[in-house]
């Protein structure tokens, strides 16, 4: 009896193409200096993105590392928000 071969899978899309997640980008080192300093926060301070996100981990960030996002927002046209990569599941 032949054994039925599993069909190959399309590539998936990227999450980061996707309408409804925002725009999320590594900041650089002088670039998380700087948004630090403006802000008088250390990174503990900052709200905190886990690890294992999908777009954390499609984006290669790293622990400790900080992200931007940028979300559409009715109000302001852009809002910008912060986060510290931590540790987790």
């Amino acid at each position: 009896m032949k054994k039925a071969r599993a069909k190959p899978r399309p590539p998936q899309p990227s999450i980061l193409e996707h309408e409804l997640v925002p725009k999320h980008r590594v900041l650089s080192p002088e670039e998380a200096e700087e948004v630090l300093r403006r802000y008088c926060a250390t990174p503990q301070q900052l709200p905190k993105i886990l690890a294992s996100d999908p777009v954390v981990r499609e984006i290669g960030a790293k622990p400790g590392d900080i992200i931007e996002i940028v979300r559409d927002s009715e109000t302001a046209g852009k809002a910008v928000y912060y986060r510290v990569v931590v540790r987790g599941e």
